[in-house]
């Protein structure tokens, strides 16, 4: 069955419609793939007699005649940052050890709701914090695409568990969350498709919170089209999330399907060529501005003044809400307990030992910059500096559809390389951040290899609840770039 590995959504979705394999078959051969590559270290919590138990009521379903559509009998995976009723969720977090929901996210009870078969909770950086998926407390995730020499590489973060699971053929997508780039960047550094939608597109109830005017769920697959069947499932608006927003959902899977931007005007931002980018990152942009003006498109300079001012702005603004929305992790109602002679302690105790390095930085930046005394002038400032970056877009939004960037500032790291430099790891968001700041939609694309054989991706921007234009591009890019996902089957750590 290793064949059916190598099957997109839409092609598997075909294949179950024709009868050529069942859903249990295609779930199978996915639980078998996972568990060959154990090494990789993508999941956490592994459910395969859930996956069974589903891909068994999707064979039903289609028996009768009433499959559900595309993703119906999908396999798929989870980011372990979405509460599933009945399974673990840990936010890859020690303190979120036992902690089991009794209720199910919004977007997964969606994509539920459409026959996904989900195959197991994909590892993350705790709490959704980090671009190299190696604050976990369950360990690194290593990129499908590596080793490079003796090292393993990182595969970004924090959605780097759904990122490599995607890459290895171990699920046929998985959703992620974007924050800064979390989504984007492991997309570029696995070779696979990654959208982060509008902010408010898809509901955040029911997602463990990091920054809550920040935190966006999204798709990740291996084609365009396949991340535009997911992300219909996902998005529509829910009463329960305030700010989710009551927008239609339509057109996407048929952007993905298109490919026709004949006329289009593509901005590139000026402030995106940055001193010091690798030769073959800019070499990559080149690739995709000359592709899309073959395919017709029109493309013109444009300027974000104030996005060079986005990263201090970002790790302002996400470590202080990361403050706020962590301090419910108390030892009291869910998860880790450490005993001790009194209440503070016990507080202390819990949440010392409970979260990791990088989760204990963030919220100690956050808690200063909120404090009495610098709120004015770190927190509040950041918020209007926030406003200027998204002006920025709105005024470059009137003389074009779209933008192009690069995704990330190189292709994947080796494992620890970073870490004694959290400002050089911060760096990995550079071209990601402002678009997060500005709750737009983006989506990156592999479209070509470094030097040393690893994927490389471009990044597509797009007006407010523009995702269809977003789609109709990088469809176009996609059949172009000539870029053949992939990485070597059967990885596994030494010794694993």
């Amino acid at each position: 069955m290793n064949d059916l590995r190598d099957l997109g959504i839409a092609a598997a979705g075909a294949g179950l419609a024709r009868g050529e394999f069942s859903a249990l078959e295609l779930a199978e051969a996915h639980l078998a793939a996972a568990d060959e590559a154990r090494g990789l270290n993508a999941f956490i919590t592994p459910t395969p007699e859930l996956a069974r138990a589903r891909a068994r009521e999707a064979d039903e379903r289609r028996a009768r005649g009433e499959a559900r559509g595309p993703l119906d009998g999908i396999p798929i995976a989870v980011k372990d940052l979405f509460c599933t009723e009945g399974v673990l969720t840990t936010a890859a977090s020690r303190i979120l050890y036992n902690f089991v929901p009794p209720y199910e996210s919004t977007v997964t009870q969606r994509l539920k709701d459409a026959g996904a078969v989900m195959l197991g909770k994909t590892n993350l950086d705790e709490f959704a914090m980090g671009s190299s998926n190696v604050t976990s407390y369950y360990g690194p995730v290593k990129n499908p695409w590596g080793p490079s020499g003796d090292k393993d590489l990182v595969p970004g973060g924090s959605s780097g568990g759904s990122a490599a699971a995607v890459a290895a053929r171990l699920c046929l997508g998985a959703t992620g969350t974007d924050t800064g780039g979390s989504i984007r960047q492991p997309a570029s550094f696995c070779g696979i498709v990654g959208m982060k939608p509008t902010y408010g597109r898809c509901s955040r109830w029911g997602i463990v919170a990091f920054a809550s005017s920040l935190d966006q769920a999204g798709p990740m697959a291996r084609s365009v089209e396949d991340a535009a069947i997911m992300l219909e499932a996902m998005s529509g608006h829910d009463q329960r999330d305030s700010t989710s927003a009551p927008v239609a959902v339509d057109g996407f899977l048929a952007a993905a399907q298109d490919g026709d931007i004949r006329g289009l005007k593509v901005g590139l931002p000026l402030e995106y060529r940055l001193d010091g980018i690798p030769a073959e990152i800019d070499a990559l942009w080149s690739k995709g501005i000359d592709i899309l003006r073959r395919r017709g498109a029109e493309v013109v300079d444009v300027s974000l003044p104030h996005s060079r001012y986005a990263l201090a702005t970002y790790y302002i603004i996400a470590p202080a809400e990361a403050s706020s929305n962590l301090a419910r992790y108390d030892g009291v109602r869910f998860g880790l307990r450490v005993d001790a002679p009194s209440l503070d302690e016990m507080y202390e105790r819990t949440r010392g030992e409970g979260f990791g390095a990088e989760v204990r930085r963030r919220i100690l930046i956050g808690a200063y910059v909120l404090s009495a005394g610098y709120y004015d002038a770190y927190y509040l400032k950041a918020q209007k500096v926030r406003a200027l970056i998204a002006a920025d877009f709105r005024r470059a939004f009137e003389t074009v559809d779209v933008l192009l960037t690069p995704t990330a500032p190189s292709d994947a790291f080796a494992i620890g390389e970073k870490m004694d430099d959290p400002i050089t790891m911060y760096l990995n968001d550079v071209f990601t951040v402002p678009t997060s700041l500005a709750g737009l939609p983006a989506l990156s694309l592999p479209a070509g290899l470094s030097g040393r054989g690893l994927p490389l991706g471009l990044q597509l921007i797009g007006r407010p609840f523009d995702e269809v234009t977003v789609l109709k591009a990088a469809a176009a890019l996609e059949a172009d770039a000539g870029f053949i996902p992939l990485p070597a089957r059967g990885y596994a750590a030494p010794g694993g």
